[in-house]
C-alpha cells in the first residue's frame, strides 16, 4: 500500500495525517515542508528514544533542523505535572523560541505530554506528532487533545493543541508488544462500532489478519480509523457535540485505570472493558438490543481483548466516575451505542449507574 494522507480540519487550520511504511526516513523532509522552524525540541520517552531517537534526530538534522532531544521515563506514571514542568524548563534552558517546533516521538503518553508542553511554552508554539504505537496512530495523535493526569483523575489538566502534521510510519508497529498491540486494537474497535456498519463489518472480517499483524491490513486499519476520527474532530474540535462519541468505552475505562493505578492496566484494555459495560448499559438506557451486545463482545474476543479478571470495589469505581471530566451537574455522562453508527451521550441516573457498577464488580469477584 502506498503512502496515504488524511486531512483533518479545513483550510489554513487543517493538517495532514501521513500514513504508510518507512516514513521515519522521510520525517525531516515532511516536517520541513510543514514548518519554518529552525530548532526542534524532540520529545520522547526512554524506550522509544533507544529504538528510534538517533534515526529520527539524524533525519531532522539532515533536513536542516537543530535538534534538541528530550526524554522522560516510559509509561503512564510519567504523564504528570512535574514531568511537564521538567520538559518546559529544559526547553527554556536550550533556548527554544516561539518560532520553533515541538515534535512528539512515541505513543499516546508522549503525544499527550509533548502537546501539553507545546500548548503552554511561551503561551503556545507549533507541534507535530510522530506516533509509534497503534493506539497513537489510530486515535490519540489526531484531534489536538493534550494533557497530564492529576491525582484526582486522568487527563484533568490539558489543552487543545492541534498538530501541524502527523507522520504515522506503520513499519514501527512491528516492535510493539502483544499487550500494546491489543491495546491499540481496542481503539480501532471503538471507532468501528461508532463509525457504522461498513467499518464494523470490515473489522469483523479482518480481525484474524490484524491479530497476525498483516502489513496491508494494518495500514488499512490505521487509515480507516484516522479518517473516521478526522471526520469527527473536523466538525467538533473542542468536544462540544459530536466529538463526544469518541469517548465510547472511556468513561468506565478511565475509572478502571485510576482505581487500578495508572499504568497497571493498559489504556486500550480498560477501554475494551468500558465498551462491554456501556453496551450492556445501553440495553436498559438506550434501547440497544442484546444481539448488538453479543456482537460487540464477539468482536473484542476476536481481537484478543477478553474481559478483565481483576477484582474492583464498586465504591472505588463510583468515586472515580464522579471525578471524571465528563460529569455534568453531578451526573456521569455515558456514550451509549444503540446500533452500528448510532449513539447517544446520556446522563445516567445515579441509582441506575450504581446498579450496573455493582453487578459488574460482583462479576469480577465471583459474588
Amino acid at each position: 500500500m502506498s503512502e496515504q494522507r488524511v486531512t483533518v480540519g479545513h483550510g489554513l487550520d487543517g493538517y495532514d495525517v501521513v500514513i504508510g511504511p518507512g516514513l521515519l526516513v522521510s520525517s525531516g523532509k515532511l516536517l520541513a515542508s510543514a514548518s519554518k522552524a529552525r530548532r526542534i525540541a524532540l520529545i520522547t520517552d526512554t524506550r522509544v528514544s533507544e529504538l528510534y531517537g538517533p534515526q529520527v534526530s539524524a533525519c531532522l538534522a539532515s533536513a536542516g533542523f537543530e535538534v534538541h532531544a528530550l526524554s522522560f521515563g516510559a509509561g503512564e506514571t510519567s504523564k504528570t505535572w512535574a514531568v511537564a514542568g521538567q520538559l518546559l524548563e529544559a526547553m527554556a534552558h536550550d533556548g527554544i523560541e516561539r518560532g520553533d517546533l515541538v515534535v512528539a516521538l512515541g505513543g499516546g503518553v508522549v503525544g499527550d505530554i509533548a502537546g501539553f508542553v507545546a500548548a503552554t511554552y511561551l503561551r503556545g508554539i507549533d507541534f507535530a506528532q510522530i506516533p509509534t504505537t497503534l493506539l497513537a496512530q489510530v486515535d490519540s495523535s489526531i484531534g489536538g487533545k493534550t494533557g497530564v493526569d492529576l491525582d484526582a483523575g486522568k487527563n484533568l489538566a490539558g489543552a487543545f493543541k492541534q498538530p501541524l502534521l502527523v507522520i504515522s510510519d506503520t513499519d514501527v508497529l512491528t516492535t510493539l508488544s502483544d499487550v500494546e498491540w491489543r491495546s491499540g486494537l481496542a481503539e480501532v474497535a471503538k471507532s468501528a462500532i461508532i463509525s457504522g456498519e461498513e467499518f464494523l463489518g470490515w473489522l469483523e472480517g479482518n480481525s484474524l489478519q490484524l491479530m497476525e499483524r498483516e502489513p496491508v491490513t494494518c495500514e488499512e486499519a490505521v487509515s480507516r480509523s484516522a479518517a473516521f476520527k478526522a471526520r469527527v474532530v473536523s466538525v467538533d474540535e473542542r468536544e462540544s457535540g459530536i466529538r463526544e462519541c469518541l469517548n465510547y468505552g472511556h468513561t468506565l475505562g478511565h475509572a478502571i485505570e485510576k482505581v487500578a493505578g495508572y499504568g497497571a492496566i493498559p489504556h486500550g484494555l480498560a477501554v475494551a472493558e468500558g465498551v462491554r459495560f456501556a453496551a450492556r448499559l445501553a440495553v436498559e438506557c438506550s434501547h440497544a438490543t442484546r444481539e448488538f451486545v453479543d456482537r460487540q463482545d464477539s468482536l473484542l474476543d476476536g481481537l484478543g481483548l477478553p474481559t478483565l479478571v481483576q477484582a474492583f470495589d464498586a465504591g472505588d469505581i463510583a468515586r472515580a466516575l464522579r471525578a471524571d471530566k465528563k460529569v455534568r451537574e453531578g451526573k456521569t455522562r455515558w456514550v451509549l451505542s444503540q446500533e452500528p453508527g448510532m449513539w447517544r451521550c446520556e446522563s445516567v441516573e445515579e441509582s441506575t449507574m450504581m446498579e450496573h457498577i455493582k453487578a459488574w464488580a460482583a462479576s469480577k469477584t465471583g459474588e
